[in-house]
């Protein structure tokens, strides 16, 4: 678990994140990884995504909504070519921060009318999270504890499109390539449940490629409210060995340790 905010005397165990999400002004395709990442340090217990959910435009979202247990929060455009989404997102974190108290906030959005409000939200205390696109605003970018652009994320088990030598000689891939898997079970042919577990591996790794077989556990359940019961299993450690897509390495008198078999960086052996 990430010690982010120890220095400021708030609780390491699983501190509350308020994702909100700016459906109008950035794509769905994120948003899993997204939830990995900020499982890295805590939970987001309360997940928003505002946008006018009468139209067609926001169609792609619909189906992340049920997935990862995201309200949707409507919100008319009452002239036209003006986003009132922004509007409702900022009263909505302005009631949040006085109310429920997260402990951090994650803004998901490239629009830098968002400034003013990290820069509240900073001054109350609150880490800031910002996930956006390459096009953000410097202003946007900077006022964030931490900014991550859409495109260094991955979706887990799926190789990232080649892009232009521009492209590539200015953003850094998020992991090496590797080749397409080929599970070794039924479970490993899960694809959402494939997603969630190798996210879950990735947001706890060490160093050296390996990540406590508990921690990832905790992620994984930190994201999404999966259940090994439901995949004829009774823990996570028998989950993520059913699929046949981990290494898992038991070290006498340590703690279990799991890798990624997609994993091209990670130590053959893990680190004591």
């Amino acid at each position: 678990m990430a010690t982010l905010f120890e220095p400021a005397g708030l609780p390491v165990q699983s501190p509350s994140i308020a994702l909100l999400i700016d459906a109008d002004n950035v794509s769905h395709a994120k948003i899993a990884p997204i939830l990995s990442e900020l499982a890295k340090y805590g939970t987001a217990n309360v997940r928003r995504a505002y946008g006018d959910w009468t139209g067609t435009s926001l169609k792609g979202w619909k189906g992340k909504l049920h997935e990862f247990a995201i309200r949707p929060v409507q919100q008319f455009s009452y002239s036209a070519g003006k986003n009132a989404s922004d509007m409702a997102l900022v009263i909505d974190a302005m009631e949040l921060l006085y109310t429920k108290r997260p402990a951090a906030f994650c803004l998901v959005s490239s629009d830098a009318d968002f400034t003013p409000l990290v820069m509240h939200l900073r001054d109350a205390g609150c880490a800031v999270f910002g996930f956006g696109e390459r096009k953000t605003p410097d202003p946007f970018v900077n006022a964030c504890t931490t900014f991550l652009y859409l495109d260094s994320l991955t979706e887990a088990g799926v190789e990232p499109p080649a892009a232009s030598p521009e492209t590539a000689a200015r953003n850094a891939p998020a992991r090496p390539s590797a080749k397409p898997r080929k599970p070794a079970g039924k479970l490993g042919q899960d694809a959402r449940l494939v997603e969630i577990l190798c996210n879950a591996v990735e947001a706890s790794m060490r160093d050296d490629g390996w990540a406590v077989l508990s921690a990832a556990g905790s992620a994984a359940k930190r994201v999404s409210s999966i259940d090994p019961r439901n995949y004829g299993v009774k823990n996570f450690p028998a989950l993520f060995e059913a699929t046949g897509l981990f290494d898992i390495v038991r070290p006498a008198g340590g703690q279990p340790l799991i890798s990624d078999k997609q994993n091209l960086d990670r130590a053959k052996t893990p680190q004591p």
